[in-house]
Formats: structure tokens, sequence, C-alpha cells
């Protein structure tokens, strides 16, 4: 394969957008103004009409391996970063898909790019999903909330072709099956079930885990989610009742990284090693400041955490999009679900799609260059 020497250029993005409050630092919301940071990585003489966009809600994707090696081998690509870069404590999805498609009506508009290509990685893949049906055929004027985020006038250009790499169905779904499902009282993460503590080794139930405990354990897990979700409704609800000027809260979630697939390989059997996750050991992650969801507000909780408010849905969006699909499983991934790819895949509504499985692969590829 040719590789050739890739110019990095960076790329700043501005529109306006007037927010009833601040959501996060910068000129975002303050200002009337939302700032948007990417990198574009153009290979030196070659030329293309296609581009490839990689977003994820939240994180930056410069420094992963794949946009360097796939501009070193002939493509244009764009990292693209959202208004919430490394914190999304308050994000909102609805925004987000705003975002990504000031990227692609720059990729279109500005830079003369004919195809755009969006590659969703890990969280960038049902973010992908959700901008596309949506672009495709917009429906959303409010996001759970109620506050207007108007994506039908917003006039989103589609996307040519998405393609979902080491990715997992959504923040919600992923986040429900991460939850502990030990935790019965959320401001005191010490008060817990011990039939479901799953890192407590006086808990009968040990890996390798029953069918039947497995199924007991995602319905708890479904119904913690479920209980923020009314807790967050109705303090929302109190806080318009009162009328003085709080419009949103902070809050934590405890104990955030508790699959039984991270201690129990033959849960959703993949190539990853057991006991471990993306983030180093699950029982440290569990509770540590990095794991999903532990710092959240009441308007972000239900736009991108909650089980049934969060619209950014894999499979929803799958099932909408009409353009070329392409599904990567990572066959050693340690943070995206295994069968979240082949539920995607199958999932997908348009008649020109194709599933790839990377054997050995992990989430990150570390030290993996190959």
């Amino acid at each position: 394969m040719s590789r050739f020497e890739v110019e990095i250029l960076p790329v700043t993005l501005k529109y306006e957008e007037n927010s009833s409050f601040t959501e996060t630092y910068g000129f975002v919301g303050s200002q009337g103004l939302v700032v948007l940071e990417g990198m574009h990585f153009i290979p030196k003489d070659h030329p293309s009409n296609t581009v490839v966009l990689m977003m994820h809600p939240s994180s930056t994707l410069q420094q992963l391996p794949i946009p360097r090696a796939l501009a070193e081998a002939g493509v244009h690509l764009m990292c693209c970063g959202s208004r919430y870069p490394k914190n999304d404590s308050a994000l909102i999805m609805e925004k987000v898909a705003l975002d990504l498609g000031a990227y692609v009506r720059h990729a279109k508009v500005n830079l003369g790019y004919e195809n755009v290509v969006l590659l969703g990685w890990s969280g960038g893949g049902s973010l992908s999903l959700f901008y596309q049906a949506e672009a495709q055929d917009p429906t959303i004027t409010h996001t759970p909330a109620g506050d207007p985020v108007d994506l039908i006038s917003a006039d989103l250009i589609p996307a040519d072709a998405v393609m979902f790499i080491a990715a997992h169905m959504s923040r919600a779904v992923t986040l429900t099956e991460w939850m502990d499902a030990s935790v019965i009282d959320e401001l005191d993460p010490d008060r817990r079930e011990l039939e479901l503590d799953i890192y407590n080794p006086d808990n009968p139930n040990q890996p390798p885990f029953t069918t039947r405990f497995i199924s007991r354990y995602r319905e708890a897990q479904i119904a913690r989610n479920r209980k923020i979700t009314a807790w967050v409704r109705e303090t929302l609800a109190e806080l318009e009742r009162r009328d003085d000027g709080e419009v949103e809260r902070g809050f934590v979630v405890h104990r955030t990284m508790a699959d039984p697939r991270w201690i129990d390989p033959a849960v959703d059997p993949n190539g990853r090693k057991p006991n471990w996750c993306y983030l180093g050991d699950p029982r440290t992650v569990n509770s540590g400041p990095a794991g999903l969801a532990r710092f959240c507000t009441l308007r972000s909780w239900l736009s991108q955490w909650s089980y049934d408010d969060s619209r950014a849905d894999g499979i929803g969006g799958a099932r909408r999009i009409s353009v070329p699909f392409l599904t990567i499983e990572n066959g050693a991934d340690d943070a995206c679900p295994a069968s979240h790819a082949k539920m995607i895949f199958d999932s997908a509504g348009t008649g020109d799609k194709e599933m790839r499985v990377i054997n050995g692969a992990g989430h990150y590829y570390k030290e993996q260059p190959e």
C-alpha cells in the first residue's frame, strides 16, 4: 500500500446559537456562538473528491492511529471535535448532531468535497447513525427535556456513506449494561444488594454466571437507570415550579463499570482478556472519576444516558439509513460489546452493507500498528 506524506491543518468552525443558559466552558452559549475545533489530515499531492469525517460526542480523535493510517494510505480525513471536548457532563446529543452537521456542510460547501463518509468509532458509531437518520428524514425539534433543538429546520446535509467501527449501539444502552446493579441508594454507594454485587467475593453468584443470574442482573440495571430518570424528571419539574432562576443541576452517578462481561469471558464472548476493560481494572473504574456518566446534569442524563429517553439510538438510526454502510467489529474489543456490532449491522436498513471482523484488535489498537 502506498504511504503518503501527511499534512495536518487545524479547522475552526463557528455558527450562531443562542442558549437560555451556559452549559459548557468557552464561547459556546455565552456569546451566541458555537465554536468547534478539528484537524484535517491531507495526503500530500494526492487530491480526492471524498473525505472521511470522524466525530465522537466528547472525545478528540486525532491521536488515534486510525486518522494518520488512513491519510498515509491516501484517504482525506477530518477529526471533528464537538462543543463538548473531553467533558460530557452536560452533553446534549441533539446539539452534537448540529455540530457534526457543521462539519459536513464545511466539507461539502467550503472545501468542495463531493462525498462525505462518516466514520463512527466507539461512541461516534451511534452518533453517526443518529446524524444520518435525522439528516435524511429529520424528526426532532426538542431535547428529551423539552428544550428547543430543531433538527428539522437545521437543514442537515446527509453523508454519502457511514462506517461503524469498534462501536456500541448507544451511550444509553452501554451505560445501562455497565451500571452496577447492586446499588440500592444513589446517594450512598456503600448500600448494595449482596447477590447483585459481582465484585463481592461473598456473593453466591460467581463466574461463570448462569443465564438466570445474567437475566436478573440486566433487569436490575434497567430498573436502576429508570429510577435515576424518574428522579431527574421530578427534579426538573420542581425547578420549573419554583421559577427562581435555577434551571439545571449537576449530580454524581456512582459505580458504573460493573458489566458481567468484564469478569466472565463467556458473557458476550470475544478475544478480550478477563478482569479487564479499556480503562483498566473494572473494579477500580467502577467507582473512579472516569466512569461513564460519573458527573452529569439533569438534561444531559435524559439526552445521552436515559435508557428510555435518549434518541441517539444506533438501532433506530441504522434502520433509517439508506446509504452504503460498513460495520467493523474489533475482535478483542475491551470496551464496546461484541454483540452490538452484529445487531447494528442486522438492523441497517440500507441494501448496500458489509461487515468485517478484525481478529485480535483491541479497542484502541494499542501496540497493534498492523
